[in-house]
């Protein structure tokens, strides 16, 4: 089966298990799963009950489609994404954000646990993505160009909305919530950078650092989704401390600004159009 007729097949199921479906979509990033499981009146489907859906192998991405609601909106949340270091391609990484634009998702929030850069930050730390620089090696748009997802040579002068990040800083005043902006550097992985390479991406501009986010918001603008991105910086990148860096390090901190990291996304989605 060709990947569009893939796409829609598990498009097909979503809509034989929801029977109303949300305009509005979260992905949610390493530990920061429990936001799915806040949703009222939900419907979750495990990724494995979908077909062609790829599963992730990384503790912390629980994989499961929540279709809920919260602040009275209908929202789907995808608790765990795939990864490119887990040797997927580019199209099986962003399979799920072709799903969710198949199925008229207009709005995607990308969320992430990243690496803190910038050293003006602390473990902790929210971060509204301004922008991106893709490090990866990989594009997902490359090859053949289906033109019922988008067209071939997208624009990315804009890859994350003015008016979201502007929606997510009045969210942030309004709770009393630190939120900081910056640029997001996405990595290859699945081994944590060097020191020097973390000297070298402060040097170019990025704040923040990871493993996903950005082919996801690539391929959303592609389908003319507008993107969200928020970053939990979860621990400093090499160098900036004194300490050697673990995924256990990542989840205890996503795990302390639970509440917070909640409270963000349940204020931001209560102010959309």
């Amino acid at each position: 089966m060709a990947y569009f007729g893939k796409v829609q097949a598990a498009a097909d199921a979503v809509r034989a298990r929801v029977s109303v479906l949300p305009s509005t979509a979260i992905v949610l990033g390493s530990g920061l799963g429990d936001f799915a499981g806040s949703l009222g009146d939900a419907t979750s489907i495990p990724y494995k009950d979908l077909p062609n859906w790829p599963i992730s192998s990384v503790q912390g991405h629980e994989g499961r489609l929540v279709v809920g609601r919260t602040q009275g909106r209908l929202v789907a949340a995808l608790a765990g994404r795939s990864h490119l270091y887990e040797g997927y391609d580019g199209q099986t990484v962003t399979f799920a954000t072709r799903v969710l634009g198949q199925l008229g998702v207009k709005q995607l929030i990308l969320t992430n646990a990243a690496g803190g850069v910038n050293t003006t930050f602390s473990q902790g730390a929210l971060m509204v993505i301004d922008d991106h620089i893709n490090l990866s090696g990989h594009n997902p748009l490359a090859g053949p160009n289906d033109d019922r997802f988008g067209p071939r040579f997208p624009d990315m002068s804009a890859v994350y909305s003015p008016r979201l990040r502007a929606l997510a800083d009045e969210t942030a005043t309004a709770n009393g919530i630190a939120l900081a902006h910056g640029v997001y550097a996405a990595l290859l992985g699945p081994s944590y950078e060097t020191p020097a390479e973390i000297r070298y991406l402060r040097t170019i501009g990025a704040d923040a650092v990871g493993m996903s986010t950005v082919p996801e918001a690539i391929v959303a603008r592609h389908m003319g989704i507008d993107v969200l991105g928020i970053s939990c910086i979860t621990n400093m990148a090499a160098g900036v401390l004194p300490q050697p860096l673990n995924h256990a390090e990542v989840m205890d901190t996503a795990r302390r600004v639970r509440g917070q990291f909640i409270a963000l996304l349940e204020g931001i989605i209560g102010r959309l159009a």
